[in-house]
């Protein structure tokens, strides 16, 4: 989902406004490997510091101590990690602005102290995935954005619009999703006497909770589509059919979810509203 979003933004959604775009073939798959390597060591960590509860949550997707040792498990997290903050310095240093090499930084020690310690406290963990899911697409923008401006070229205020309307439905889907994993997983997370939400709310509050964010999520692509979308057929029929519908549904489903195939079944119904969302960049290739 990482990668399809990055290639999407750039050469679906940044290309059908500047083309060719001043991010380059060359350092856009440099920016994409450095994002995938710290991502996969966040995956890793996160699984190392999850073995406990993923034994009672998810049984047939325990890997590590089953598939690989941990102290593999921990090389593959320091190779990974150190080869991304590694590229996203060397991308930094070419973008003449060593400052961004920072970025690459924080998002490897904040995916670290999320497995470690956030994951298990009620609301911030999911807000900095969230965050951070979201900031796949904002790199994208501001390295090509950078290079616009060091070549004395400013990129389309509308792009810009846009590019923050797509960071937006990413924080919302991804915090949805989120909240919902922690109602689904919540067996695994008492037995670790984690702070996530359900736990210390209660799973009926934290339903609540994530059904206000669904229907704030729901406003949003209403008044998105009421401002940029309503006059272009395609983009309106698309919207409807793949993301308001779903959305409505998915709200639907959720204020009557009581069991954990419920809220799996929701989990799975959010990723592919995430999905259809980042594929509508491709509609820009074609007004």
């Amino acid at each position: 989902m990482v990668l399809l979003t990055m290639v999407l933004t750039k050469y679906a959604l940044i290309e059908s406004f500047v083309s060719p775009s001043y991010l380059s073939n060359f350092k856009f798959v440099l920016l994409t490997i450095s994002v995938l390597c710290i991502t996969a060591g966040g995956y890793i960590i996160n699984d190392i510091f999850d073995i406990e509860t993923d034994k009672i949550n998810k049984p047939n997707k325990v890997f590590i101590d089953v598939t690989i040792s941990k102290s593999n498990a921990w090389r593959f997290y320091l190779v990974f990690t150190f080869w991304g903050i590694i590229i996203g310095k060397y991308l930094s240093v070419t973008l003449l602005d060593i400052k961004y090499s920072l970025i690459f930084v924080i998002c490897s020690i904040l995916l670290f102290i999320y497995s470690y310690f956030f994951k298990r406290v009620s609301l911030i963990g999911n807000l900095i995935i969230s965050f951070l899911i979201s900031l796949s697409i904002l790199l994208v923008y501001e390295f090509h954005y950078k290079l616009a401006l060091i070549n004395e070229n400013f990129t389309s205020l509308l792009l810009q619009n846009i590019i923050f309307s797509y960071i937006i439905f990413s924080f919302f889907t991804t915090l949805v999703r989120e909240i919902i994993k922690d109602i689904e997983d919540i067996n695994g997370d008492l037995k670790i006497n984690a702070k996530t939400l359900p736990i210390v709310i209660g799973r009926k509050r934290a339903n609540r909770v994530a059904l206000g964010f669904s229907v704030l999520l729901l406003l949003f692509l209403i008044v998105l589509i009421r401002e940029f979308i309503i006059e272009n057929p395609v983009f309106l029929g698309y919207s409807i059919v793949f993301l308001l519908i779903p959305t409505g549904y998915f709200i639907y489903k959720l204020y009557d979810a009581k069991t954990k195939k419920d809220y799996s079944y929701l989990s799975k119904l959010m990723k592919l509203i995430m999905f259809f969302g980042i594929l509508s960049m491709l509609l820009f290739k074609l007004i």
